[in-house]
């Protein structure tokens, strides 16, 4: 049964398409440079329902959410396309086609196929088995995407703790490190990292962050080692075990299959360059097309070859995701205002954030703050290309001067810049719920297995509180 707000979306989205070739741009400034500021408030807006409507009314929200999301995404649509016509028309089909897109159909696919994988037998959340999880998932992260190391580990981690008193904490850290820090070493961990690769950043030069992401791990897991032993502690230090134990064992091991499919249907994205298509004015990649077709064929395969039963022992609903898409929808089209003023740079109503960038630890904690908010994958390029024009490098320069070939005069001033966009961009989306799409994911699968979790003010507590001192203690010792 559809819901009436994806309606309510596909009809403004519908009205948009039927009038928008009727007006061109008009070659004047672009849309960053005149759009004011006050036109980002349906983007604190949805930002406020997310943080506000779940406490004051949590039922209203659980059935409506979708409602609200189109509510704020059509007050800020309709009058940006009155007031600009073709040029707004060719913001939202570019902001939904070329990001929006991709990003819920790469989210589908790892919820879907990692949703088949089961691992049964018998864990006890103690704080060493609490504490390995973590550990595998951080490792993971780099490699299969923080979304497809959290859908694959979360449920196992749920079950592990289901005897556990406390363990929100789990959940938290959970989203901390898999969810965030662990993605911060390949092109496949993290959104932004992968766009830096698409402009010619090599795959394997984000490894040159590992000391950075081991000590912001290393301490983020001594911690909830340290919180969890003292909670385990005070719940008497044991947890009631089943008479016989079951072995660990995979179901659904074929699922890794499809996931390796989505993994390499991304990499292929990144350096198989066929040409483009234009869509509805958008130019879209004939690889980019490929890797989305792959990454339904790979869900389509997994939800037609997985058994009910392991679906059902993972308790696997469609709910986070639908929870996902229809909020996300929302903060796409709202943070549209946002990301054109960062993108005019000095010329924006931003300008005063851009040009106060301009020391390595600038760029991690000003790329980090808007990416505990806005997209960090678009942050990471309007950071990436302003610290380009600051040093008057090319991007035709970039994978040269990133592997160390040529003498160009700011090589080392731009790898220093680029080592803290890129640590910023991946460490603070933890800050928040919608810092990264999985961290909504891992919390609303918390709550369905009846966890209470944080409020979203609450949950930024924690992070502040945890977080915030260990990217201090890296920016003194990095940056």
């Amino acid at each position: 049964m559809k819901s009436r707000s994806f309606n309510i979306v596909i009809l403004g989205i519908l009205l948009l398409v039927c009038t928008g070739f009727a007006s061109e741009s008009s070659g004047e400034p672009s849309l960053g440079e005149l759009l004011p500021l006050w036109s980002v408030l349906p983007f604190i807006g949805i930002l406020l329902s997310i943080a506000v409507f779940p406490l004051i009314a949590p039922v209203f929200w659980h059935h409506h959410f979708g409602k609200v999301s189109a509510a704020w995404s059509l007050l800020f649509a309709i009058p940006f396309y009155i007031a600009y016509r073709g040029d707004a028309f060719h913001e939202i089909v570019h902001i939904y086609l070329i990001d929006y897109v991709p990003f819920i159909i790469l989210l589908w696919g790892l919820f879907t196929v990692s949703g088949g994988i089961l691992l049964r037998g018998t864990l006890s959340g103690t704080p060493v088995v609490n504490t390995a999880f973590l550990i595998i998932g951080t490792i993971l992260a780099s490699w299969m995407g923080t979304t497809g190391a959290a859908m694959l580990l979360i449920r196992p981690v749920i079950r592990a703790n289901a005897k556990r008193k406390s363990k929100k904490h789990v959940i938290i850290f959970f989203i901390f490190l898999i969810a965030n820090i662990g993605g911060s070493l390949t092109p496949l961990g993290d959104p932004p990292l992968f766009l830096g690769f698409l402009h010619g950043v090599p795959f394997f030069w984000t490894l040159r962050i590992l000391p950075h992401m081991l000590t912001a791990a290393g301490i983020v897991i001594i911690l909830f080692f340290l919180i969890d032993s003292i909670l385990f502690n005070r719940e008497g230090g044991e947890i009631d075990r089943p008479g016989n134990k079951e072995p660990l064992r995979i179901e659904g091991a074929h699922n890794l299959l499809f996931l390796a499919g989505i993994m390499g249907a991304v990499l292929l994205s990144g350096v198989w360059k066929p040409g483009e298509i234009t869509l509805l004015g958008a130019h879209k990649g004939i690889q980019d097309i490929t890797r989305e077709v792959l990454i339904i064929l790979m869900g389509i395969l997994s939800i037609l070859t997985t058994k009910k039963s392991v679906h059902l022992a993972n308790e696997f609903t469609w709910f986070p995701i639908k929870e996902v898409a229809f909020l996300f929808a929302g903060i796409f089209m709202t943070i549209i205002p946002a990301l054109a003023m960062l993108r005019a740079g000095a010329n924006g109503s931003l300008a005063f954030v851009v040009n106060a960038v301009n020391e390595p630890w600038h760029y991690f904690w000003t790329a980090g703050a808007l990416s505990s908010f806005l997209d960090n994958a678009p942050t990471y390029l309007t950071f990436f290309n302003t610290a380009l024009g600051r040093l008057g490098i090319s991007e035709h320069d970039v994978t040269e001067i990133l592997k160390g070939v040529g003498n160009h005069p700011m090589a080392a001033q731009f790898v220093a810049y680029l080592k803290a966009i890129s640590a910023g961009a991946v460490f603070f989306g933890a800050n928040t719920y919608i810092g990264n799409a999985p961290n909504f994911m891992v919390r609303s699968i918390a709550e369905e297995n009846k966890i209470v979790m944080p409020s979203f003010f609450g949950y930024m507590l924690w992070s502040i509180g945890i977080l915030i001192p260990i990217f201090l203690i890296v920016t003194f010792i990095f940056f």
